[in-house]
């Protein structure tokens, strides 16, 4: 590290980024309702120096027109964006995004932590929301005012624009809707949870809804009916097979080291409305896989031929065939080139301030990554604190640690981007 990098990479302030995270944590922000949230981070990129910008575009209308529009899990009357910026416009720009969204905590009685309470053990600090994704956004806090505290912010050669965005859990409306707001730029940063690896690709997924019809009867005849229940189970048998073909086809090493990159769940049923009545109709909710290189478009198309293939092999089905619908988010995939200069230059910067060398990743899940790459034409990669399989779990935690090293690494890497010759 040169002498700035080296200065910012100090005034990272260990005892001040956790008094941070515990103020976001202890803020509900459950997906749909981040109006709250949204206001304290204005405040404090306004105390950081930042021109603030507050964009709450109407869902509706969006939904209505954008053809891109990624879908929605949760009802939402408001889109509120954070977008702070500081140096200059016009030249050279560097996104560093989060989102503020959370899901809900779930059965109370499988935490040992008060979700809410930002309860600190070791190095570890536990809350909703605390590793998916409060700890990045505190990392990205931190950075700034690393940064702030040098007057390295006031000199910089480019700009460095700040991205607080909403509904990254159920689809990402606001962060397609701050790219459609001009929040784009040279190259960008998520601090999702990585371990502090480096994530260049990931796959996606796509919420379906498939109808299934049966016939009824009564259950003392039943095998004058034809059980939608039955049929559920026979598609069912036939998305695995799908899901055995399609994984076993991937021949990306950053993809087949994860076993099964692209898996296929059936995670809600429901049907039936008497216990003595053949069921005619079942309704079941999953999550599809997007292979890499897949538009969540095209693993609509392979989803449906799966399931009007399996209807073909079926006497009932092929005269009665189920429905699919889209119903959630639409994750496509995405992915950077591991030589691209955004992954090589800041993996330098986390072994210059770490002294580790991270590994370059590809992951399963969906990501507003895909949205600044694939719509926002900005090369983007996924780093933060945090492991993922603590995201969405009891006893959500993050590791103290890596918030604070993330910081430390954001400030360098900033520094080693836009900063004057």
């Amino acid at each position: 590290m040169n002498e700035a990098e080296a200065r910012a990479v100090a005034a990272v302030d260990a005892g001040r980024a956790v008094e941070t995270l515990a103020a976001l944590v202890r803020i509900p922000s459950v997906t749909g309702s981040e109006e709250a949230i949204q206001g304290e981070l204005a405040a404090r990129l306004v105390a950081l120096g930042a021109a603030v910008e507050r964009l709450n575009p109407d869902p509706v209308a969006f939904e209505r027109d954008d053809p891109d529009w990624p879908g929605a899990e949760m009802p939402r009357t408001s889109l509120p964006i954070v977008v702070g910026r500081y140096g200059r416009a016009g030249g050279r720009r560097i996104l560093l995004v989060g989102h503020v969204d959370i899901v809900p905590p779930g059965e109370r009685s499988t935490w040992s932590h008060d979700p809410w309470a930002a309860e600190i053990v070791g190095d570890r600090l536990f809350g909703r929301g605390a590793c998916d994704m409060k700890g990045g956004v505190t990392s990205i806090l931190e950075a700034l005012a690393a940064l702030g505290a040098g007057g390295a912010l006031e000199s910089l050669e480019g700009e460095l624009v700040v991205a607080f965005v909403p509904s990254e859990e159920d689809g990402g409306q606001g962060m397609l809707a701050a790219i459609r707001a001009g929040v784009t730029g040279d190259m960008a940063i998520i601090t999702e949870p990585t371990s502090l690896d480096v994530v260049v690709a990931h796959a996606g997924a796509l919420t379906f809804r498939l109808t299934v019809p049966g016939r009824a009867a009564h259950a003392s005849v039943r095998r004058l009916g034809v059980s939608a229940l039955d049929k559920l189970a026979y598609l069912a048998r036939a998305l695995e097979a799908d899901e055995r073909r399609r994984n076993a086809a991937e021949k990306d090493p950053l993809m087949t080291v994860l076993g099964l990159p692209y898996p296929t769940i059936i995670g809600i049923v429901r049907g039936g409305d008497w216990a003595s009545t053949v069921m005619d109709r079942v309704v079941a909710d999953g999550r599809y896989g997007v292979k890499l290189g897949q538009s969540w478009r095209d693993a609509e198309t392979d989803l449906r031929d799966a399931i009007e293939e399996a209807c073909d092999g079926d006497e009932f089905l092929r005269e009665h065939r189920p429905t699919i619908e889209l119903v959630g988010g639409k994750f496509s995939s995405a992915r950077v080139p591991s030589d691209h200069p955004l992954p090589i230059g800041l993996a330098a910067a986390v072994e210059a301030v770490t002294g580790r060398r991270p590994a370059l990743l590809g992951k399963p899940y969906g990501a507003d990554m895909r949205l600044l790459v694939n719509e926002g034409a900005t090369p983007t990669v996924i780093f933060g604190p945090g492991d993922v399989s603590a995201a969405h779990s009891a006893d959500e935690f993050v590791p103290l640690g890596e918030v604070v090293d993330c910081a430390r690494v954001l400030a360098a890497w900033v520094l080693r981007e836009l900063a004057a010759p």
